[in-house]
This record gives structure tokens, C-alpha cells and sequence, in this order.
């Protein structure tokens, strides 16, 4: 690692897009890019249904609000169906403790078996 690293990143784990139709999406991937569909989850604290979609040696994470009220329902007014996030992979996320200040305040469970920090 660095010495200037916050975390060790490991690498990208995914990109994740906000749609407004999880299901057609789902469908262009597969027709269009091959790409393999893993299971539809509901995320109910971030109001959203996901899936990760595994394409070649990437993967894409699919959100769709369930509310009209979720961020990504608000995302996506405000700035149309695109790219929301990326999510890194790094060493040890839980060694987020000692730096609070640029993290959410709490390690959540997240889809797909993960644990997720955010950087504001």
C-alpha cells in the first residue's frame, strides 16, 4: 500500500448504472454484450432492486428506484439513466474506524454479499 493510500484497492469491483426499467435493462445486457445475470435483490434502505451483471472480466451493478423518493429516483430526474457509482474493492474496509471523517458513519450490509463504505 502507499504510505498516501487511505485504502489498499484491490481493484474495480463494479459500476453501477441507474435505470428506470431494471427488467428491459437486464435484457439489453444479456441480447447485446453476452452478459450473465446473477439474482434480482431488493435493497430496502437504499429503496432500489439490483442485480450484478457479470460481462466478460467486469461486472455492471443495474439499480432501479422502487420509490419515487429514493436518491436514485432522484438521480435519475435529475440527470437521466447513467452511470451512479463505483464501487473499488479494498483490502479491509473495516479499517474505515479511523477515518470516520470522509466515511458514512456505519459499515452496511449490501447486496451480492458485500459490505459497502461510502466516500462523500
Amino acid at each position: 500500500m502507499d504510505s498516501k493510500s487511505i485504502c489498499e484497492t484491490r481493484n474495480i469491483h463494479h459500476t453501477a448504472i441507474a435505470v428506470k426499467d431494471l427488467d428491459a435493462s437486464i435484457k439489453f445486457y444479456e441480447t447485446t454484450f453476452g452478459a450473465i445475470s446473477g439474482p434480482v435483490e431488493i435493497i430496502e434502505d437504499q429503496e432500489v432492486r439490483a442485480v450484478l451483471l457479470s460481462i466478460g472480466h467486469s461486472n455492471l451493478e443495474l439499480i432501479e428506484p422502487t420509490t419515487a423518493t429514493s436518491g436514485v429516483a432522484r438521480f435519475i430526474e435529475r440527470r437521466g439513466e447513467g452511470i451512479h457509482h463505483i464501487s473499488f474493492e479494498v483490502q479491509d474496509v473495516n479499517r474505515r474506524v479511523a477515518m470516520r471523517d470522509i466515511f458514512d458513519q456505519a459499515t452496511r450490509s449490501r447486496a451480492f454479499q458485500s459490505k459497502i463504505e461510502k466516500i462523500h
